[in-house]
This record gives C-alpha cells, sequence and structure tokens, in this order.
C-alpha cells in the first residue's frame, strides 16, 4: 500500500470528506428551501437555481468516485450519438447489479454536463433521507410507492410537469424494480418461466409497466433511450465505503441511443420491446464476460475539473471554520466541551456511513422477492 493510499484509508481523512459532504449538504438544502416563494413568482428561475444547488451535493460524490479513489470510467457507444449525448433530453435505462451503479451513472452525467438536471424514478422512502432526498424532492424527481394503482396517476403527473423543463436532463429508470442479487434472479426467472418469457443471466425481468408510463409521458420531451449496460473489470464488486476508502475500481459503460419514436406506443408492444431489449443487454453482458469488452469502439469523455473544484470550495469554507473551532476547544483545556465535539464528529462519520449502507446490497428492499413471489400465483400475461 502506498502512503497516498494509506492516507485515503485514514478515519480523520474519511472524517472530513463526511463533514464537508454533511455541513455543505444541510446548507445547500436550506438554500433550496429558500427558493420556495420564488416558484410562485417564477418557476423557471427557481428551477435553475436548484438545478445548480443540486449541483453542489451531487458533484462531491462524484469528486470522490473521479478524484479521491481515482476510479475509471470507459464508455463504449457509437461515435454518430456521442456527439447528442447532454445536448438532448433522454431516458436512461441501466442495469442495476452493483452498489455504485447510480453513481458511474452520475459520472457520465457530470461529463456531459447534465448532472444537476439529472432524474430518476425512486422509492418514495428516499424522499426523506437528508441531503439527497431533500435535494431530489426540489429537482422535481419522480418518487413511487411500488403500488402500480397509486403510481399509475401519481408518476404520469409527476413526469407531465417535466415537459417545460429548462435544463437538459436524463431520467433514469431501473426498470428491473430493484438490485439483482442471486435470489431475486432465482424468483424471477421462475416468474419469467410461468409467463413464457425468456430467462436472463444477467437481469432481473424488467417491470414493463412503469417503462411504458415514462415513455408515454415524456414523448414529445425525451428525444431517446439511452440503452445502458454497466460492468466492472476483474469481477469487481465496488462499494461507497470502498470509495471511501480511496479503492480504485474500473468501469466500463454501454451505451446504445435508440429514438423515442422507435418504441411502440401500445402498451402490450411496449412490453415486448422492453422485454427484448433485455435479452438484448444479456448478451452485452454475456460478451463482456467471455472478453473483457463491450462491443463498439469506446468514445470516453474526459473527467471535468469542475466536481473537484465545487469540492474544493467547500472544503476551504467549512474546515477553515471548524479548525479555529478545534484550536479554541484544545486551548480551552474543558474535557466535557472536547467530548461533546468528538462526539458529534462522530455522528456525523455514523451520519453518512448510514445513508451509504442504505445503498449495500446485503441491506436491499424485499420488493424483488414479495413482489415476483406474488406475481407467480397470478394468471400469466407476457405483458407484465
Amino acid at each position: 500500500m502506498g502512503l497516498l493510499q494509506l492516507l485515503k484509508s485514514q478515519f480523520l481523512c474519511q472524517l472530513i470528506i463526511c463533514y464537508v459532504f454533511l455541513a455543505s449538504g444541510l446548507i445547500v438544502n436550506l438554500l433550496q428551501l429558500c427558493t420556495s416563494p420564488l416558484w410562485l413568482i417564477n418557476k423557471q428561475l427557481a428551477r435553475r437555481l436548484n438545478v445548480r444547488l443540486a449541483y453542489c451535493i451531487s458533484s462531491q460524490m462524484v469528486a470522490a468516485l473521479e478524484w479521491w479513489s481515482g476510479t475509471e470510467c470507459t464508455l463504449y457507444t457509437d461515435p454518430k450519438s456521442y456527439s447528442l449525448y447532454g445536448n438532448e433530453n433522454a431516458i436512461v435505462v441501466l442495469n442495476h447489479m452493483f452498489e455504485i451503479d447510480f453513481l458511474c451513472g452520475w459520472t457520465f452525467c457530470e461529463r456531459f454536463g447534465v448532472l444537476g438536471s439529472s432524474k430518476v424514478l425512486a422509492k418514495k422512502e428516499l424522499a426523506y433521507v437528508p441531503i439527497i432526498g431533500w435535494m431530489w424532492y426540489f429537482l422535481e424527481i419522480v418518487f413511487c410507492k411500488r403500488k402500480w394503482e397509486e403510481d399509475r396517476t401519481t408518476v404520469a403527473q409527476s413526469l407531465q410537469r417535466l415537459q417545460d423543463y429548462p435544463e437538459n436532463f436524463w431520467f433514469l429508470l431501473y426498470c428491473e424494480g430493484t438490485r439483482f442479487t442471486p435470489k431475486k434472479h432465482q424468483i424471477s426467472m421462475q416468474v419469467a418461466e410461468s409467463k413464457g418469457l425468456p430467462k436472463l443471466k444477467y437481469h432481473l425481468l424488467p417491470r414493463t409497466k412503469g417503462f411504458w408510463v415514462t415513455v408515454q409521458n415524456l414523448r414529445g420531451t425525451a428525444a431517446a433511450v439511452y440503452d445502458s449496460t454497466l460492468n466492472f473489470r476483474n469481477n469487481e464488486a465496488p462499494t461507497l465505503l470502498g470509495i471511501l476508502n480511496g479503492k480504485k475500481y474500473h468501469a466500463d459503460l454501454y451505451v446504445r441511443r435508440i429514438p423515442l419514436e422507435l418504441i411502440p406506443e401500445d402498451e402490450a408492444e411496449c412490453a415486448a420491446w422492453l422485454h427484448k431489449l433485455y435479452q438484448e443487454k444479456d448478451s452485452f453482458q454475456e460478451h463482456y464476460t467471455e472478453t473483457g469488452r463491450f462491443p463498439g469502439p469506446i468514445v470516453s469523455p474526459a473527467r471535468r475539473p469542475w466536481s473537484l473544484i465545487n469540492w474544493l470550495f467547500w472544503s476551504c469554507l467549512l474546515l477553515y471554520p471548524l479548525a479555529l473551532l478545534l484550536i479554541q476547544l484544545i486551548s480551552s483545556g474543558s474535557v466535557l466541551t472536547i467530548v461533546v465535539s468528538a462526539a458529534i464528529c462522530y455522528a456525523a462519520s455514523a451520519g453518512v456511513r448510514w445513508m451509504i449502507g442504505q445503498t449495500e446490497i446485503n441491506r436491499g428492499s424485499n420488493y424483488g422477492n414479495k413482489e415476483q413471489i406474488d406475481s407467480l400465483r397470478k394468471p400469466s400475461k407476457a405483458s407484465t
């Protein structure tokens, strides 16, 4: 282990990162709250302000991936499509297998200039997570309860509000509904067999209803679907804690641009189209497993310095008063004050680790287990 890597693994360095993220995140959340009256006066200006405020938070996580851990992200895509990335609204369909797949997605959002405005279809519980969840609320992220009877209307209404969004955005969909695990995959393939659908090796059966609703309500707003397939070299199993410890990973992302007009409008035909898409995604993963790369040319954008500059700005802004406070505490000689301060620092670290814990695979939701077991008991329909 080199000296730099040893330094990155030290608790003090990680504590500083946690402190800067938490303190700046809460400040940004407060600033976002202050934009609330502006929504009544000038909604588009409020949206633009929130895009830039959100960037202050999300880019810190991108900086941790790109600059702190040094993780390399390689893009495989058609050079003809490359020039359109970042210059149009798009629906991103990404496989959900890794703890940091969302962060790799954010990295490419950052490199194409749409990080602050990026959207996702997320479970409702995440709206209550401090900093990230509150940031998402002001970004008009689409939340769902995973109850189709309720989500069908609320998700459609949320998507329709994005039709006049003033910034280009990418809308992320995890069509599998939950993160891939061997247990969920086994249950999912039982569902596929019961419904006469082809089995998948590297993915769960996609949830077609949410995809269809998203496509239908973003027609005329989004120009294309970006079929995105992510994997890591050397069978790496990346984690956010690994990123925080400065561990370097190697991510490969294969992206195909599919014009939205090529996707059927009929719900049943759209469902069949999505199932076929996931069969193709499975073949791409098989190709990667066999060859160590995705098909097609590599056209990777260079990392931009703005995420690092943003982190340095917040670090300078927040660490200076913290250093003055620590000096005063030490000079005061009060044992109680020092103990309380240490407890606050520990709580900050624990808070970040709790948020990280929400992304861990072994602590994922039971959605893919319970829901698909229930679907086995229902009559077979190939379009669900």
